[in-house]
């Protein structure tokens, strides 16, 4: 017989924390605002077409830019960019959005999201589809634009620190 247990919220967190993670940062611009947010939660979901996922909170009213504008991009971090993502998740004490945009160097490419220049890669999305979730909001975008960067080392989160992969063994 298996024995089941309560799953607190701080519990469910402290477990998801040993998850190492990817991470991306998420940007919009247009009429409804710039917006930037550092996260883990996305994956890909078709190559043809391609279409990819991610995961915002939405009880972060501040999050509702990203439908608005209806358009994102999803930038995949090399090591070097951990002050960008330290910057655009708020961590750095910098207020304002376009404060924290200026760390880094940006770009548009299809949709008018901002790119970071040298992220390991860029997918320049339109939103097609979303979905609640409990606390969060499921963004599905089709690729409108593409960049590949150089390859480099990724920057991963896990337990609640930056860190990288030392090599490719």
């Amino acid at each position: 017989m298996l024995k089941k247990n309560d799953v607190g919220p701080q519990a469910y967190r402290d477990a998801m924390a040993k998850f190492a993670g990817h991470v991306h940062i998420i940007t919009t611009d247009g009429a409804a605002g710039l917006r930037g947010a550092t996260v883990t939660a996305s994956c890909s979901v078709s190559d043809t077409p391609p279409i990819l996922l991610v995961c915002l909170n939405r009880e972060n009213l501040k999050n509702e830019v990203f439908l608005a504008n209806g358009r994102f991009a999803l930038n995949t971090l090399g090591k070097q960019h951990q002050p960008v993502a330290a910057a655009i998740s708020g961590q750095t004490g910098l207020a304002s959005m376009s404060e924290r945009f200026k760390v880094g160097t940006w770009d548009v490419i299809a949709t008018g999201a901002p790119t970071l220049i040298d992220a390991i890669a860029v997918f320049d999305c339109e939103i097609i589809d979303t979905k609640d979730i409990a606390t969060h909001r499921i963004y599905f975008g089709r690729v409108a634009g593409l960049r590949l960067g150089k390859e480099q080392p990724p920057l991963l989160y896990h337990d609640r620190h930056y860190t990288v992969l030392d090599d490719k063994a």
